[in-house]
């Protein structure tokens, strides 16, 4: 499937990977771009974006992309204004690290991981993007059912992609249990529903990046990325956003490439 005039919707689109992503999109001549993101930020990002092309339409979102009332608000607004979606790319993500236990020093008196950080993480990081992918599937599945069209056939053309955005970490990474399990199931999800969406056309697959310059690693200390990040990998620097951007859309645009594409620089976890 081309990216040239198609439809996509992005989460996390303010910031990081989901800025670089909406940006590639953009430039690749996708028709129009959904920019979702909690942050205010987003609407400035817009503005960026048709500065970069005025024949696209833009249209910025702000919301917890954990609400099922927002996520169908977009994807409505979307399909009526611009265009059915075809291309999800749901890039908003959350750290809650710390050890998974930890024994305090003094009283000896272990404290595991709060479990209302793990919920949060994996709502966010897990749940979300299968359903901001569930939500392009359907609408796609219904213009399919009103055309008269039934199981798809592979002279249609690809109808949809899903890309998500796991982590390295999904390979298991110290102080990330929870960031990990999410990331880790995103993997079991993609594989689970290109089973099942491919019956209407539509593929999905997990790019998985490693430590790439984004807001989020940047909040390490710097002293940290020196140490533990940047002598593990093969280029010895962080990743560039736009060179996972690069990747997401190379998912999108070739069909033979299917389950996980890693782009980690080399880096692995030490676990």
């Amino acid at each position: 499937m081309q990216i040239t005039d198609k439809i996509a919707v992005v989460t996390g689109a303010a910031s990081g990977i989901g800025l670089a992503v909406a940006r590639e999109l953009i430039q690749r001549r996708a028709k129009g771009v959904a920019l979702v993101d909690r942050s205010e930020a987003v609407n400035e990002v817009a503005n960026e974006m048709r500065r970069l092309r005025d024949d696209v339409q833009i249209q910025p979102f702000v919301g917890d992309v954990t609400d099922a009332g927002f996520r169908r608000h977009v994807y409505e607004t979307v399909n009526r204004e611009i265009g059915l979606v075809s291309i999800c790319v749901p890039a908003a993500g959350i750290t809650r690290d710390r050890l998974a236990t930890k024994i305090d020093k003094e009283s000896g008196v272990a404290s595991i991981y709060p479990i209302e950080d793990f919920r949060l993480v994996t709502e966010i990081n897990l749940i979300a993007p299968v359903y901001w992918a569930l939500e392009m599937v359907g609408h796609l599945a219904e213009a399919r059912w009103k055309a008269g069209l039934k199981q798809w056939k592979p002279e249609e053309g690809i109808q949809g992609v899903v890309t998500f955005i796991g982590s390295v970490s999904s390979l298991g990474n110290k102080g990330q249990i929870s960031y990990a399990a999410a990331k880790a199931g995103l993997e079991g999800a993609a594989a689970t529903l290109m089973g099942e969406a491919i019956f209407h056309g539509v593929r999905c697959g997990t790019i998985h990046p490693g430590y790439t310059d984004t807001p989020m690693v940047r909040a390490l200390s710097p002293e940290y990325i020196e140490k533990n990040i940047l002598p593990l990998t093969q280029l010895h620097r962080l990743i560039r956003p736009y060179e996972i951007a690069d990747a997401v859309c190379f998912m999108i645009t070739n069909s033979a490439v299917s389950g996980s594409l890693w782009a980690d620089a080399g880096w692995h976890p030490s676990v």
